[in-house]
């Protein structure tokens, strides 16, 4: 996922990706140790998307750029335009 699509993101949103990808990364860490990884680059993509999540989270909270806070975010809204195209 881009930046630019982070930063439409909810705070909820970003915090829910953060866990499932660290999660991601801690099984990947864990067949890595059992020589069973068959792509070692996800581990640097994983490491790099949770530190962009956490710099949009860090621009929230400092002021920098304002997160969403639309009742519809963009999952939704992207959700929505593919159950409809389907």
């Amino acid at each position: 996922m881009r930046i630019e699509e982070m930063r439409l993101l909810t705070r909820e949103e970003l915090e829910h990706k953060r866990r499932d990808l660290a999660e991601e990364g801690f099984n990947l860490k864990m067949r890595k140790s059992f020589k069973q990884l068959e792509n070692p680059l996800r581990l640097r993509q994983l490491r790099r998307e949770i530190a962009r999540i956490n710099t949009v989270i860090r621009e929230d909270q400092t002021g920098v750029r304002a997160l969403a806070t639309a009742q519809k975010s963009l999952l939704e809204e992207l959700n929505a335009s593919g159950k409809e195209k389907k």
